[in-house]
């Protein structure tokens, strides 16, 4: 793909190359450094190579590099994927996207010198005030993301319209391995018959119409308007309205009590400041005897506790609000804040990369619907690297995703 000029009405951020040579020279000389330690080679429009690769490795390939440098100088974190978005640099004629940041997802942690790294604090932006998970702003950050159009995330999902990871055994399709992580969900929350379900963050309908199906009945919540509304066209071509109930409602705000409790990453999008809260909270509701089942995005705690307080180009342009947990941080916040402990745990990693792996291609296939959605060329780059930077962070283990079950001991 041709990339475009960023339109400065749309996207502000890329229209203007920042002004920072000493920042853009440091860079120059941190990013030669890094891709040394990487097996990729990086080529500069003048035909010169560097980097650890061979002949058969991923090509970086730097279209401007005076306005990459520019731009990760600024800001490493979040003028990365600007640069891409703003057709500063590009995989290789033959190079997959994903190819080519796993190698950099796999070494992340060695790819700036560790001295550098203390000055973390410092360099790095903070997360911005808005953004918090109030509840006002954990409205705005869920509106910003998943009701941009439900017909986008139809071109690229599966007819379950399920937007987590899959679970795949040989033979799967992308739906057969979407039913299975649903299927494995509620089998950990015990649901069956006559079960009391709260599902807190509905997606488009599938885990609740099949909980239902499996003769329970289901409150499922959501802040997402669009979500809702066809969630309950997709309840209701099913038959199902008698035992499934929509609500826009902020997990915080639910009462009664529920044999089990449903959340498929949900949990990224809470706040660390208010992880306690939601544990709480589905502590509360659960009735004695109950079961909760989460499924995680998840990351080392070490990585985490580095990364926690800084703001991240998926932050800014995908996932507002949004801090991925690490399974230690999960495990403390229930010992210290619920009567609730993780029973049983199932991880999901590679199953995320494939799932993910899949979307791309659906996505990019798609395009020339998508476009008349109203996205434009910068909206295509940015979900292609959103889609590949996640991929290569599972496939390399900088991710995880667990379902994890909760009981009371």
């Amino acid at each position: 793909m041709t990339a475009v000029a960023p339109t400065s009405l749309r996207w502000p951020a890329l229209e203007t190359v920042p002004t920072a040579p000493v920042h853009a020279r440091v860079a120059r000389v941190l990013f030669e450094r890094a891709v040394d330690l990487v097996p990729v080679r990086a080529t500069y429009p003048d035909g010169r190579v560097v980097g650890g690769g061979g002949a058969d490795s991923p090509v970086f390939e730097l279209v401007n590099p005076e306005a990459f440098f520019a731009r990760i100088g600024k800001d490493t974190k979040i003028g990365f994927g600007e640069a891409y978005m703003a057709g500063d640099w590009r995989p290789g004629p033959d190079t997959d996207l994903a190819d080519l940041l796993a190698p950099f997802a796999a070494k992340l942690s060695q790819l700036i010198p560790e001295w550098l790294q203390r000055f973390r604090t410092i360099v790095d932006e903070r997360l911005p005030h808005h953004e918090e998970n109030t509840l006002e702003g954990s409205r705005e950050n869920i509106h910003r993301h998943y009701d941009l159009s439900n017909d986008l995330f139809a071109a690229f999902l599966d007819p379950t319209m399920s937007y987590s990871s899959a679970w795949f055994e040989d033979g799967d399709d992308l739906e057969a391995a979407q039913l299975r992580k649903i299927d494995g969900m509620l089998d950990y929350a015990g649901v069956g018959e006559g079960t009391r379900v709260l599902e807190i963050g509905t997606g488009w309908g599938a885990l609740a119409l099949r909980a239902a199906q499996r003769g329970a009945r289901v409150l499922t919540i959501t802040l997402s308007e669009e979500q809702a509304e066809l969630a309950r066209e997709r309840i209701a071509a099913a038959g199902m309205t008698d035992r499934v109930e929509v609500r826009l409602q902020d997990y915080r705000e639910v009462q009664g009590q529920f044999d089990a409790v449903v959340s498929v990453e949900m949990i990224e999008a809470v706040g660390e400041k208010y992880w306690p809260t939601y544990f709480a909270t589905i502590d509360r509701l659960l009735a004695p005897g109950g079961r909760v089942a989460i499924q995680s995005i998840t990351m080392a705690h070490e990585r985490m506790r580095a990364t926690r307080r800084t703001y991240s180009w998926i932050q800014k342009y995908i996932f507002p609000g949004g801090i991925i947990p690490s399974l230690q941080a999960i495990d403390e916040t229930l010992a210290g804040h619920t009567s609730l402990r993780v029973a049983q745990r199932r991880e999901l990693g590679w199953h995320y990369a494939e799932t993910l792996k899949q979307w791309r291609g659906r996505f990019l296939a798609e395009w020339d619907h998508v476009r008349t959605l109203g996205f434009d060329d910068t909206f295509r780059s940015m979900w292609e690297f959103y889609l590949a930077y996640c991929e290569a962070g599972f496939r390399t283990g900088y991710l995880g995703v667990s379902q994890l079950q909760m009981v009371r001991p």
